[in-house]
C-alpha cells in the first residue's frame, strides 16, 4: 500500500517538474501538491538529502529539481519514502528480512506469491519517470478541459 508520504513526495516532484527549473517555495509546493506544510518540509528534506531536489535559502530561495525529470524514477522515490516496494520483508530485494514464523522459506507459497507481486510492481515503477507522469498528467488535463 502506498503511504501518504510517498504520494506527497510524488506530487511535490510533479509540481517541481512542471515548474521547468524554476525555484519554488515550500509553501507554494504544499498548496499545489495538496500536502500539509510541515509534513512536506520533512519530505523535501529527505528528497534533498538523497540528491533529488536542491534548495536555496533566503527570501528568494526555494526548491528545484536536482536532475532532469526523465532521470527521476518513481520506484526510487517510493523506495526512498517507504524503504521497499515488496508487500512483505521476505520478498524485498533491498530490505530483505526473514519472517519469524517461516519454517522453510524455500517452500513458502506466500513468499513466492509476494515475490511475484514485488516483481510486477517493480516492473512498472522502475520504468516510470517523473517526465512520463507529467506527460500523462497533461494528457488527462487536456481531456478534462474538452
Amino acid at each position: 500500500m502506498l503511504s501518504m508520504k510517498s504520494k506527497y513526495a510524488i506530487r511535490a516532484l510533479m509540481v517541481l517538474g512542471a515548474a521547468d527549473g524554476k525555484m519554488l517555495q515550500s509553501k507554494y509546493i504544499a498548496k499545489e501538491a495538496d500536502a500539509p506544510m510541515k509534513f512536506l518540509e520533512a519530505i523535501l528534506l529527505d528528497l534533498k538529502n538523497h540528491g533529488i531536489v536542491e534548495s536555496k535559502r533566503g527570501i528568494f530561495g526555494g526548491y528545484y529539481l536536482a536532475m532532469p525529470t526523465k532521470k527521476i524514477v518513481v520506484g526510487d522515490v517510493i523506495r526512498l519514502m517507504e524503504g521497499m516496494l515488496a508487500p512483505i520483508r521476505c520478498a524485498s530485494i533491498n530490505n530483505y528480512e526473514r519472517c519469524e514464523d517461516c519454517a522453510d522459506e524455500a517452500s513458502c507459497t506466500i513468499r513466492h506469491v509476494m515475490l511475484e507481486v514485488r516483481n510486477a510492481i517493480s516492473d512498472v515503477l522502475d520504468k516510470k519517470t517523473l517526465a512520463e507522469l507529467l506527460t500523462t498528467q497533461t494528457k488527462i488535463l487536456d481531456k478534462k478541459s474538452r
